[in-house]
């Protein structure tokens, strides 16, 4: 009697064992149907064995087998329980979370690949039929030897003539992957010549032919992707393939033309939320099968099983999109570190602002740092000037000066960036009577006003209701916006600057499919133009006409209750800086605040963000905050504030864990959100593994605790907000 170990995708922290039929073949990393309860799931097969623990009269027998061929091999299995041990993470939840959603539903794992057919021996005699298509059918296969139903579709051959065929037993149908590229050369005309610095990274990451890790530390525009794409040719030429993470869906059409028109006739692939179920199938099999060369996508695709995998590449390492907010809270560059050093091979870490864990490693000698200190298209600097915003006669919330500096460089034909993170017509809707302030109703937040969409909304909910006549209080109709959004940003250019075009670049302006791509294809048509975004403009565009950059709202990010808050903000503002001046020309960053004498600003303006960084490293290790100690956040909320309350207080030890520090219960920054009550218990620990020691038997003890099935709890491990 055999017996299959499985994970299944339920929030339990443990695997199950079931009876494998007589003459029925279960490998390890295929799928299974097994009986749960009343119903019948979809499960991993992570071992085979002999014996179990589990009295056999308790144990039920394998519904169905559903793959002949393993989708996980035992490496990527390995792989995925390291990320469920380390996250905290139930097995059968973080295995189901790697796979597409086309796998996780049941389907086969090559149905949306293009199929191929051949004769079989009976249809080698080419016997006589009286339908002349399928003898046509016949003939055609029999000088091809083989041809793809594409092929035989645009010969004029029918799938219903195929069918018939196949029904006869005259032809087969087999399913072929393509890895011909592996043995074929790259072919690549006028690439750039790289200067100094860039040849110096080339020579060190190509001379790496184990595990190392690149910090590739270059000031803005100054020619990372251009070291990524000659580092990769080296792996691609050798047949092995190559990752590229990027942070942003808005990012992959751009890397993705540059990457092809380095590597014309080479498969190069997308992985994003926002292709199909089919589509991501497609890749994720292609990955697998070796059929692609290179898989450009966002943080999810570090889970993508790939055949000979021989670099990755993670581009702007520091952003906070590589972390996984919900469910499995993994982050894609720890994984990537991880997923390098098991498979000897190089990764690169690409970022103008490095995150401080990533530059810490690199000062301490673990990670090889890099360094790009020359921008590629001009050798001078950009200008910043700190806008004093005190006394300032403003207009929709620019400043006098700013407005000189935005018609002056209008004037020259270029292009002007406003930044402003914040979406919709105004923050919030104020009663002038009675101060009524727009606050959702299920959230401690305001809610949003959509002048187009005549609507409040709740950028933490989702929550939508229409703008009320009159106060809701006191009845006044005094109700004014408060605050600034990209809505209203655009409005007012739009009446300032008749004649110049607007582009506003933000989730609410992007939704469409190819939105954003026809927003960026405008813009990179150059002349004067007049840009207005959040972040989603901030990442890794290039703008050749952009000259000058305006940054409202930068006090924001000034004070936080977030230790993290003033890192965010430097690599923001440097980031967003780093739009102006790709041309040739130095470009002009301006900062509009109320605190021109801030040390951060100072600092930043003044010195940069390497000096910041490293300044900010010491100042984290005076008070031995990550990355000079590990922190976990254990997350409670419900709809009741005591229940939670009470949950996390019963978790705190009578007696201190040696080497822990504990903070907590404490609300969260936002304490109700979606109608539950939020509260938090911070975990710290000076080495890593004294964290996971008292993690592992702090989620023994909260799995058998009475309140643990009334709130909704989650651990966070090395989180990268307090949210």
């Amino acid at each position: 009697m055999m017996f299959a170990e499985v994970a299944i995708k339920v929030p339990l922290f443990r695997t199950f064992d079931y009876r494998i039929p007589d003459n029925t073949d279960v490998k390890v990393g295929s799928r299974v149907k097994v009986p749960f309860g009343n119903r019948k799931l979809l499960a991993i097969v992570i071992a085979v064995k002999h014996d179990t623990e589990v009295p056999q009269s308790k144990l039920k027998s394998v519904f169905e087998v559903l793959d002949d061929t393993p989708i996980l091999s035992q490496q990527h299995l390995k792989f995925l329980r390291f990320c469920a041990q380390y996250y905290s993470h139930p097995l059968g939840e973080t295995i189901f979370t790697a796979l597409p959603g086309a796998l996780r539903d049941g389907d086969h794992p090559d149905k949306t690949t293009v199929a191929t057919f051949a004769l079989t021996q009976a249809g080698k005699q080419l016997p006589t039929l009286r339908a002349k298509k399928q003898m046509a059918l016949l003939t055609q296969l029999n000088e091809s030897g083989e041809s793809s139903l594409t092929e035989l579709k645009a010969l004029g051959f029918s799938k219903q003539q195929i069918n018939a065929l196949l029904e006869k037993g005259l032809i087969s149908e087999q399913i072929k992957h393509d890895t011909q590229w592996q043995t074929e050369a790259i072919n690549i005309s006028q690439k750039p010549r790289l200067n100094e610095e860039q040849a110096t990274a080339c020579s060190a990451i190509n001379q790496q032919n184990d595990y190392r890790c690149f910090l590739l530390e270059g000031v803005t525009g100054s020619g990372k992707t251009e070291v990524y794409l000659q580092s990769l040719e080296r792996i691609i030429e050798s047949g092995k393939q190559a990752l590229t993470l990027v942070p942003e869906i808005g990012l992959t059409p751009q890397t993705v033309n540059r990457f092809r028109r380095r590597f014309a006739g080479l498969p190069i692939d997308l992985w994003h939320s926002n292709l199909t179920d089919n589509e991501r199938l497609h890749t994720w099999r292609r990955a697998e099968q070796g059929s692609s060369a290179l898989v450009i996508g966002t943080r999810s695709s570090i889970f993508l099983p790939f055949k000979n995998l021989g670099m990755i590449i993670v581009d702007e390492e520091h952003d906070s999109s590589f972390k996984q907010q919900e469910g499995l809270r993994y982050h894609a560059r720890d994984l990537a570190v991880y997923r390098c050093a098991n498979l000897q091979i190089p990764l690169i870490l690409g970022t103008a602002t490095p995150a401080l864990e990533t530059l810490q490693k690199a000062i301490s000698g673990k990670y090889q740092l890099l360094t790009l200190s020359q921008r590629a298209q001009t050798t001078t600097d950009n200008q910043f000037l700190l806008v004093d915003m005190k006394g300032q006669k403003e207009q929709a919330g620019i400043a006098p000066n700013t407005l000189k500096h935005i018609e002056a460089t209008l004037k020259r034909a270029k292009q002007v960036m406003v930044f402003l993170n914040r979406r919709g017509y105004a923050p919030t809707l104020l009663c002038h009577e009675c101060g009524w302030l727009s606050q959702c109703q299920h959230c401690s937040a305001s809610a949003t006003y959509h002048k187009a969409m005549n609507r409040l909304v709740c950028h933490h909910c989702g929550e939508q209701t229409f703008v009320p006549p009159q106060c809701p209080d006191c009845g006044s109709t005094q109700i004014m916006p408060t605050g600034m959004g990209t809505e209203q940003l655009e409005a007012f250019f739009a009446e300032r600057f008749a004649d110049t075009p607007l582009s506003r670049i933000d989730r609410d302006t992007t939704r469409r499919k190819g939105a954003l791509e026809e927003a960026l294809d405008e813009i990179n048509q150059g002349g004067a133009r007049i840009l207005i975004g959040t972040q989603m403009l901030a990442k890794g565009h290039h703008f050749a006409d952009v000259s000058l950059v305006v940054i409202l709202d930068v006090d924001s990010g000034l004070y936080s209750s977030d230790f993290r808050a003033t890192e965010h903000m430097a690599q923001l503002i440097t980031q967003v800086a780093g739009r102006a001046g790709r041309s040739g020309e130095a470009g002009k960053v301006l900062l509009q605040t109320h605190f021109p004498e801030h040390p951060l600003l100072q600092d930043l303006v003044n010195n940069g963000y390497q000096d910041f960084a490293r300044f900010a490293l010491k100042e984290r290790e005076e008070v031995q905050l990550p990355p000079f100690s590990h922190l976990a956040i254990l997350r409670a909320q419900a709809t009741n504030a005591k229940l939670v309350f009470d949950f996390l207080s019963d978790l705190i030890p009578a007696t201190p864990f040696s080497g822990i520090q504990l903070l907590g219960p404490i609300p969260a920054p936002m304490e109700r959100l979606a109608g539950k009550y939020r509260y938090q218990l911070h975990i710290q620990a000076s080495e890593r593994v004294v964290l996971h020691s008292y993690i592992s038997q702090l989620m023994q003890y909260i799995c058998d605790h009475k309140l643990a099935n009334r709130v909704r709890w989650s651990i966070d491990i090395d989180p990268m907000d307090t949210y």
